[in-house]
């Protein structure tokens, strides 16, 4: 059960970034979803209830859910990162290559405690 606490802070970090440096991820965000702050910050607060909700039991399947959902929503913005060169942050394109099947893999790993 450790890596359900890994799980968890990496959620909860990660969203924590979404309000600490929000114009880096807000440059991620496809031109055709509206609201960009908005849209960054929210995500940001689902990652934080997602992640620490992991540590409820009662709560575990339906943060699990979310967290799936979640990571669908997003891929439109790695998909953004990798195409468009202004969204990039000065990351090489073999790590962003790399990040598309990652998403999958965290959908996987979060599958495990729905």
């Amino acid at each position: 059960m450790p890596d359900l606490y890994i799980m968890s802070l990496l959620y909860i970090a990660a969203g924590i970034t979404h309000f600490s440096i929000p114009r880096i991820y807000q440059r991620i965000v496809p031109p055709f979803i509206p609201w960009p702050k908005a849209v960054v910050l929210g995500s940001g607060v689902a990652e934080i209830v997602l992640g620490a909700s992991l540590w409820f039991p009662q709560l575990r399947p339906a943060a699990a859910w979310g967290i799936m959902i979640l990571l669908i929503l997003v891929f439109p913005a790695n998909i953004y990162q990798l195409v468009e060169h202004k969204a990039r942050l000065g990351l090489p394109t073999w790590l962003l290559i790399l990040r598309l099947p990652m998403q999958l893999i965290l959908i996987y790993w979060a599958s495990l405690y729905r």
